[in-house]
């Protein structure tokens, strides 16, 4: 069998039951920050902005990653355009505009 005698004193015990309770209103306090509206909202609003920090974040890398590669399809890698590619490009751009601008005359006229 367990020796189930107390061999502190009662100051030794009322001290301990004092330190419980202390730890006991500290558990209390954390357990009340917690549960506050303020911090349940708060926490949210912090993983919401962390998501979409990290959303932003992986959306900058897309884009990065597709402008280099557009970037990498009209220079070459001394940073000199490829004419081959810019000219047709900016012979459609010109026609596209050009389109647009005679339609709306068309509409206005």
């Amino acid at each position: 069998m367990a020796d189930t005698s107390d061999t502190r004193t009662p100051a030794q015990i009322e001290a301990d039951i004092k330190r419980r309770r202390e730890m006991l209103a500290e558990t209390l306090d954390e357990i009340g920050v917690r549960v506050h509206p303020k911090t349940i909202v708060g926490d949210a609003r912090a993983k919401v902005v962390s998501n979409i920090d990290h959303t932003v974040g992986r959306a900058y890398v897309q884009v990065n990653r597709v402008v280099s590669e557009v970037r990498a399809s009209f220079v070459d890698d001394e940073g000199a355009p490829r004419l081959e590619r810019v000219v047709p490009v900016a012979l459609v751009a010109v026609g596209v505009v050009g389109l647009l601008v005679l339609g709306t005359r068309r509409r206005k006229g």
